[in-house]
């Protein structure tokens, strides 16, 4: 058992197989609250719970994973080129909706953590949640934050995004595939960004455009704090 937990590929399987377990259960309930990653995460939390397996044998493939984040978020780079004439259209009202999406998410950050009194670890930790993992531990890190703290809230951040954002669409009786996209994207990043795909190709550029805008937002936002 040790000889397996320790190879590399233990943890790129146990991700594939719990994440296909995820899927499954999305398609047959079809609900938001099923959502895939969710419930992927909490199955290896499990097994490496019942099993005591050590999370640093998981992570050796894990790590593997990790790897293909930057370069699965710079492939909607494909979708926003078939949808290059709404950026050319509608390019000031992303640029100003990225802007408040990314002062907003930070904003409400800072209240909230000094309204509980929170230290400046966990603050600095939590200020990028809203955008892609590879900047927000940049970020993170150069505010003095916890790179482990960072990943848990942008996960959480994400997954929350991709559960609510087509309740907020019907609830709010959003239309505009820009405003929507923009919306989701600059709140919500990669992991919301699959739910904009999901709900239309226009959604889905959109939404990938402002991942990257609002990830330089918030760098820029970020040197002032």
């Amino acid at each position: 058992m040790e000889s397996i937990v320790s190879n590399s590929l233990f943890g790129v399987t146990l991700s594939i197989l719990m994440y296909a377990v995820g899927l499954f259960l999305n398609k047959k309930l079809k609900t938001p609250v099923c959502n895939p990653l969710l419930i992927a995460i909490a199955l290896v939390i499990a097994v490496l719970q019942v099993f005591h397996i050590p999370l640093e044998s998981y992570l050796k493939g894990g790590d593997v994973i990790s790897m293909f984040l930057a370069p699965a978020t710079a492939v909607l780079a494909y979708s926003i080129y078939h949808q290059i004439h709404l950026l050319k259209k509608y390019w000031l009202p992303i640029l100003v909706g990225c802007f408040v999406g990314a002062v907003t998410s930070i904003g409400s950050v800072y209240l909230l953590c000094r309204l509980f009194k929170l230290d400046q670890s966990l603050l600095a930790s939590m200020l990028p949640k809203s955008v892609t993992t590879p900047i927000a531990m940049e970020v993170s890190s150069a505010l003095g934050g916890t790179p482990s703290i960072t990943v848990a809230a942008v996960v959480v951040t994400g997954i929350l995004g991709a559960m609510l954002s087509p309740l907020f669409v019907k609830l709010l009786r959003l239309k505009n595939k820009v405003a929507i996209g923009v919306a989701i994207g600059s709140s919500s990043h990669a992991v919301g960004t699959s739910k904009a795909v999901e709900m239309g190709e226009a959604e889905g550029a959109m939404s990938g455009i402002a991942i990257g805008v609002s990830g330089i937002l918030t760098v820029l936002i970020s040197l002032f704090l």
